[in-house]
């Protein structure tokens, strides 16, 4: 992916953050490989995918989508192969099909072993699932981001972030057995690290979209008191006081984001 891809990747994961706590935090490489393993164990559901997906291509799609994947095969040394990964991912991702660019952002991770590539995986895989309809594919990209996440929060267990992306798999797609896992995941989170700003935003969040209005813009209004830089909170507060009723606050939010 490009520069822009990826924080439109990055973004996109910040708006819904959240946290997830089921999991130790401390750096673990045997976990890292274990889950590296158990997603080439479920390379065919990838390939499939990505069967199904080159032939809805255009003419002109599939030939750049060729071009790459050549450039890989003959690629010998892996930081040409990281380039080209990157690459491809971002042709998929600028095509619409997330979860194959979210499979080929993870391969680029899986090279790397850095918590941001694995970052930036897990969002595209977010995006997806945010993205798609079909109930398969959801749970694919869903099962594909924990892992993502995961791996980030093992690899640099002292930033708040990976965890927090983590846990807004759990509030998009709720486990049957604990559907209010996300909201007892951020409930911890706020009580540990009362000034993030992004633990504010994900709370604001779920508070919209239970219509909970009023609770939204006291937590969003609290993350932009904390983080006047953060490109998703106006926009938050923007939904948040149209829903409450507040045009004038909404508009003055709205014209922050749009800024942004």
């Amino acid at each position: 992916m490009n520069k822009a891809q990826i924080l439109t990747v990055l973004v996109a994961v910040v708006v819904f953050s959240g946290l997830y706590f089921g999991f130790d935090t401390k750096p673990d490489k045997q976990k890292i490989t274990e889950r590296s393993r158990a997603l080439q164990g479920e390379s065919t559901s990838f390939e499939t995918l990505l069967e199904e997906a080159i032939t809805k291509l255009s003419e002109n799609q599939a030939t750049q989508v060729a071009e790459v994947q050549q450039q890989i095969k003959a690629a010998n040394e892996d930081e040409q192969r990281i380039k080209l990964l990157k690459n491809l991912s971002g042709l998929w991702y600028d095509f619409g099909h997330l979860a194959v660019a979210g499979g080929f952002a993870e391969q680029v991770a899986e090279l790397e072993n850095a918590d941001s590539s694995w970052s930036v995986a897990g969002g595209t895989f977010f995006t997806g699932l945010i993205a798609a309809k079909d109930p398969t594919l959801r749970q694919y990209c869903a099962s594909r981001a924990v892992n993502a996440f995961e791996s980030a929060a093992s690899l640099a267990p002292e930033k708040v972030e990976h965890r927090v992306n983590l846990a807004l798999v759990w509030a998009e797609n709720p486990p049957p057995d604990n559907p209010m896992q996300a909201v007892l995941m951020l409930r911890e989170l706020e009580s540990k690290h009362p000034e993030n700003a992004s633990v504010y935003n994900a709370l604001g969040r779920l508070a919209i979209k239970t219509n909970q209005w009023q609770r939204a813009i006291e937590r969003l209004e609290k993350a932009w008191s904390l983080d006047k830089k953060n490109p998703n909170t106006p926009c938050l507060l923007a939904t948040a006081y149209k829903g409450a009723g507040n045009i004038e606050k909404a508009t003055e939010y709205a014209t922050l984001c749009q800024g942004k």
